[in-house]
């Protein structure tokens, strides 16, 4: 059983089920991420930061499968997911290179119900991404303006280039019209030119600045590889965010 969204915005219990998706269309984002639309029929809907299964099958009968965030809030049956070309992977590839507008997939979900924030929750918000880790919080700044929430949002999105900003015109766009919604990066090779400051992992002078203090409670999102997920987990620990506040989502290599 999994959660997906009411009309109140609580979770409802829905068997997972294979169902068959098929691609509307696709927009580049970086040179090596892609958001894709799927039309997925009997889709029971989700909750921003979700995420779900896709299977591939070879005329051979062998498949591989691999989990996706959901990229935005709840679209009737169509679903997007922002895919990053994995080396030598085995479905990330295909996706970005080959799968063509109304071809078919499998797809499974919606999967999760921890690392979710719900459009009725009021209390300011932290995400912090590292990479494609900023997929399923953009998901949730996309559900807080198509809410009308005014939860202050503060979005800390660390990445190894300019060129590899997920989003990067939206972000620039929901910076300007979204009331509540900050974003500060952190470059870890390179720095766009008049950036102050040098290429850095994120650490404790990012997260306290850019953060919210601990005594507003707010709820914390880190999303990004492993690593990057428990420094940023011990650093709002040790500034003081309880841990019944702070919810984590990594993930690894797999493609």
């Amino acid at each position: 059983m999994t959660a997906s969204a009411s009309t109140t915005g609580g979770p409802v219990a829905a068997p997972l089920t294979w169902r068959v998706a098929r691609l509307a269309h696709r927009r580049v984002e970086t040179p090596t991420a892609q958001t894709l639309v799927l039309d997925v029929p009997g889709w029971p809907g989700h909750l921003p930061g979700q995420h779900v299964d896709v299977r591939l099958t070879a005329e051979d009968g062998y498949q591989a499968a691999r989990s996706y965030s959901l990229a935005g809030p709840a679209d009737g049956e169509r679903v997007a997911l922002t895919v990053q070309r994995v080396p030598d992977g085995e479905v990330s590839p295909y996706l970005i290179d080959t799968w063509a507008e109304g071809d078919p997939v499998e797809v499974r979900g919606p999967v999760g119900g921890w690392f979710v924030w719900r459009t009725q929750e009021s209390a300011p918000v932290l995400l912090v991404a590292g990479g494609s880790g900023v997929v399923p919080l953009m998901a949730m700044v996309r559900a807080r303006r198509a809410a009308g929430s005014r939860a202050p949002f503060r979005l800390v999105y660390s990445v190894r280039t300019p060129a590899d900003v997920i989003y990067a015109d939206e972000l620039r766009r929901r910076v300007r019209d979204d009331h509540g919604l900050d974003v500060a990066y952190v470059y870890t090779r390179q720095a766009p030119e008049g950036w102050r400051g040098e290429p850095h992992r994120i650490g404790l002078a990012d997260v306290n600045t850019h953060g919210w203090p601990p005594e507003l409670e707010p709820l914390c999102y880190v999303c990004g590889p492993t690593g990057f997920v428990e420094t940023v987990a011990d650093l709002l620990v040790g500034l003081g965010h309880p841990t019944r506040r702070i919810r984590t989502e990594r993930f690894g290599p797999t493609g």
